[in-house]
């Protein structure tokens, strides 16, 4: 069974390590050893993340020598962002509304709001 783009993508998104490394890398490219300094974790672990973000399309990989770094790439990004803006516009819509909702029965309603006093207030 083949697995559609974006759940790769939000996949390897799920891991908050994965998303330390794509933020790392959003301020350049980056070797293994440099992405890995701030993590207490082994060099082959960082391998393996990076595998899976490269695997989702968020990074690509080039070998120089022995070097080999890393660079964000956005498209994959872009493609979630998208998605969620979707999302995004319906939530804050119905947010609206059940925010005009609220204020329609705060100001309907027949009790009266509870004024709260201080210790120094009731002295």
């Amino acid at each position: 069974m083949a697995t559609d783009r974006l759940s790769v993508i939000f996949a390897a998104l799920a891991d908050p390590t994965r998303r330390a490394i794509l933020a790392r890398l959003s301020e350049g490219e980056a070797t293994v050893t440099e992405i890995a300094e701030p993590f207490a974790i082994s060099l082959p672990a960082i391998s393996r993340h990076l595998k899976v973000l490269e695997g989702a399309g968020l990074i690509s990989r080039s070998r120089s020598a022995q070097w080999r770094s890393s660079r964000l790439e956005t498209e994959p990004l872009r493609e979630a962002t998208e998605w969620m803006e979707r999302y995004r516009v319906f939530w804050d819509s119905n947010l609206d509304r059940l925010e005009a909702h609220l204020k329609r029965m705060q100001s309907t309603s027949l009790v009266e709001p509870v004024e709260t006093t201080t210790r120094e207030e009731q002295s």
